[in-house]
């Protein structure tokens, strides 16, 4: 979820930023250009009052001694402000002629930028609206302003400046806007990063504790860790509705644990009193033997459901524990019962005998559930077969792990009866002849959740079925206090 909720802040900040500053760079550049405007305006009307008291006489001669103080003036300041600025002025006729120029041969051109600012100041507008110039575009400005006597416009004052250093200005603005952008966009990525860690926090850690109880750690709580209200109250809730369940399945265990036990002592005296009638029946009588086999069957039912309750209450007492060593002394405990049954049972060693394969494991539980797994496999291998017990390090999504395979060479489970296999009190049809509960398998499992560990089902080639028993290789993590 984090990575799908950041990027999408982190596009609409970042969409926010480029909305208000493309208007702003625009903005910015137009205030510049006008601050040179109004520049050029200024010029041109100070040029426009020289040019305003110039005679018809004297407009029409040339520099010399006789020539009008004014008119010198004025071609005087043209000069002046050409050579200091770079920027061509002169004043012009109606008919475009040249009243007075800088440089002294500029003359106005046929069209152009140039052209429509002089013809309209000779429509009598104080002051031309340029186009905007932008920093990529090698462009002049051009400036004009009327010159008006008795309420006509008799000339027109244009100036044609060159726009690099408006150009410079503007780029260098907007290159502050830039990093200003950046540094905004930096401080959005660290804001969007807080407020998604903290927005999803306690889903994280909702999410932790749903798969703690999921693979059986029903102790697993929600602890508070900020984030929003309506997250905190859902991590509350989680809470109670786990220590709910947790009760009813405790109310279960205890339930079950009390009636095996319970059960299992008027059981014992009723198995004693038909063994004791056996012994007064005639020789070759069948029935009671029969009654009593059933009874047994019972007992083993009820002392399989007590381990089972037993099992999945108990609690995890994990130590580092030497796999490879605990696999070698069950499997030799388990030798006697194999060679009962006509089964050879091969140890296959990690990497040579007396070798290490070291696991936090509950030595108790896992010594457990490798019995109920090695009575599964020895049980439904037929005589004069093998069973396989492999120790080997492996490495999952949820990290490093010692396995312990158990492959028998019995009929094997069809793909229907592999997900189904675990499951309290399932058997296959076809081995319901094979004495057992059905409770085995589900004891391993919950006794190899007590560890951190698993039980894995597959299908052995050509025929059989392996077993695979995981335990963390990493040490569990303590939990923190509050």
């Amino acid at each position: 979820m984090r990575s799908r909720l950041l990027p999408l802040l982190i596009v609409l900040m970042a969409g926010v930023l480029l909305a208000l500053g493309f208007p702003l760079a625009a903005s910015q550049a137009a205030a510049q250009q006008q601050r040179v405007v109004v520049d050029r305006i200024d010029d041109t009307t100070r040029f426009a009052a020289l040019a305003q008291f110039v005679t018809a006489g004297d407009e029409q001669t040339s520099v010399g001694p006789d020539d009008d103080e004014r008119l010198h003036t004025l071609r005087t300041e043209l000069a002046r402000y050409q050579e200091l600025y770079g920027i061509s002025a002169g004043v012009f006729y109606r008919d475009r002629t040249a009243m007075a120029t800088a440089p002294v041969h500029w003359r106005l051109p046929a069209r152009g930028e140039l052209f429509d600012a002089y013809y309209s100041a000779l429509l009598g507008r104080r002051a031309h609206n340029p186009e905007q110039v932008w920093p990529w575009q090698r462009r002049r400005l051009a400036i004009a302003s009327p010159i008006v006597r008795d309420g006509d416009v008799v000339a027109v004052v244009v100036t044609d400046s060159p726009t690099g250093a408006l150009r410079s200005r503007i780029l260098h603005g907007w290159l502050l806007l830039i990093a200003g952008e950046l540094a905004a966009m930096a401080l959005a990525v660290l804001f969007a990063v807080r407020l998604t860690a903290w927005v999803l926090r306690p889903v994280a850690t909702l999410d932790r504790v749903t798969h703690d109880i999921a693979t059986g750690r029903m102790t697993s709580r929600v602890e508070e860790s900020g984030g929003p209200p309506e997250l905190r109250r859902l991590g509350r809730s989680f809470n109670e509705m786990a220590d709910h369940v947790e009760q009813v399945l405790e109310q279960q265990r205890a339930f079950v644990a009390d009636a095996s036990h319970q059960l299992r002592n008027p059981l014992s005296a009723l198995l004693l009193r038909i063994e004791l009638l056996g012994l007064e029946l005639p020789d070759g009588h069948t029935e009671a033997e029969s009654v009593k086999e059933e009874g047994q069957r019972l007992a083993q039912v009820l002392d399989d459901l007590l381990g089972l309750a037993v099992a999945e209450s108990s609690g995890s007492r994990r130590v580092s524990t030497d796999v490879a060593e605990l696999v070698r002394v069950r499997v030799a405990a388990w030798e006697p019962a194999a060679r009962h049954a006509q089964v050879r049972v091969r140890l296959d060693e990690p990497a040579g005998a007396g070798a290490e394969v070291t696991a936090w494991a509950d030595p108790v539980a896992l010594s457990s559930a490798l019995d109920a797994v090695l009575d599964n496999a020895i049980k439904f291998t037929p005589a004069d077969a093998t069973v396989t017990v492999t120790v080997a390090v492996g490495v999952d999504a949820a990290g490093d792990h010692a396995a312990i395979t158990v492959a028998d060479s019995g009929p094997g489970l069809t793909e229907e009866e592999l997900s189904r296999i675990g499951d309290r009190f399932w058997r296959s049809a076809r081995h319901q002849n094979v004495h057992g509960s059905g409770l085995g398998l589900s004891i391993a499992r919950a006794l190899l959740a007590q560890s951190g560990g698993g039980l894995a089902f597959a299908t052995r080639e050509p025929h059989g079925l392996e077993v695979t028993l995981t335990v963390p290789r990493t040490a569990p993590v303590k939990a923190q206090p509050g």
